[in-house]
């Protein structure tokens, strides 16, 4: 699993690339991005996109000293459905 780190104040792009777990050439048909835990002032998904390989959300906000887990739940033009997640380690920096 991926870890990112993140200042409370800060915004930051993070994607995942399906491309390569899926070589028979799928696409992205759906993306839905979560956050656990859902708290006030915790990282929340600020903005999310997808293209046809690859995820992307915009994390913004977080308490410092906690930890997050961001899931992307994607639906792939087959019909198979995948997630992935990272976990985000808030700190002052």
């Amino acid at each position: 699993m991926t870890m990112i780190a993140k200042d409370p104040g800060t915004r930051i792009e993070f994607e995942f690339d399906w491309a390569a777990a899926y070589p028979d050439g799928q696409a992205v048909f759906a993306s839905e991005w979560s956050v656990a835990p859902e708290e006030a002032e915790g990282v929340t998904a600020a903005a999310v996109a997808h293209g046809l390989t690859r995820t992307t959300v915009t994390l913004a906000g977080g308490v410092a000293g906690r930890v997050y887990r961001v899931t992307n739940r994607v639906t792939l033009s087959d019909g198979q459905v995948d997630e992935r997640s990272a976990t985000v380690r808030v700190e002052e920096r």
